[in-house]
């Protein structure tokens, strides 16, 4: 049971109605999460305005999906992990390249991403080596780190919140 109910589009404000309305016509239904960020309305809007804008950075479909499934593995995040198994599957990721993505052996993205997850952004310098020779640039890096960030907070928000996953169920 979730500590922290959804908020349907009934019982949204004027201000959060037309971002959901929004999330449901791109995805086809409203994701619980979305419901759960409705709380806060500037959180919200934020949200979606940083995952636009994450979304023009130079990384492919199936790198972000890499990036996004390491991360929520370390952070514990069932929610995001059926989440973002059904976004890789769609983004072209095999089962064995999720179930690899999700233990960061993936890609070098996939690895970063936990890395950096792992150690709150602690690397060492061998670490960003590895990334480098990998094919990392330091702009990738950056990105990298965004979307981590960006996927931290989903997964922080379903952990307190327990929401109540609403994706197809996997092992996790």
């Amino acid at each position: 049971m979730s500590r922290i109910n959804t908020l349907s589009l009934e019982h949204a404000t004027d201000a959060t109605r037309p971002l959901l309305e929004g999330v449901q016509k791109k995805i086809g239904f409203l994701p619980n999460v979305f419901k759960t960020l409705a709380h806060a309305p500037a959180v919200l809007s934020s949200y979606l305005q940083q995952s636009a804008t994450l979304g023009k950075t130079s990384l492919s479909a199936t790198e972000k999906e890499a990036i996004f499934l390491a991360t929520s593995q370390v952070n514990g995040c069932d929610y995001c992990l059926a989440a973002h198994t059904l976004f890789a599957g769609k983004a072209g990721l095999s089962a064995q390249d999720i179930l690899s993505a999700r233990s960061g052996q993936l890609n070098a993205f996939a690895t970063l991403a936990r890395q950096i997850t792992e150690s709150r952004g602690h690397l060492s310098s061998e670490q960003i080596a590895a990334a480098r020779a990998a094919g990392i640039n330091d702009s990738k890096i950056v990105e990298v780190i965004a979307h981590v960030a960006s996927q931290t907070l989903t997964n922080y928000l379903n952990n307190v919140a327990l929401t109540e996953i609403d994706f197809p169920a996997i092992d996790a």
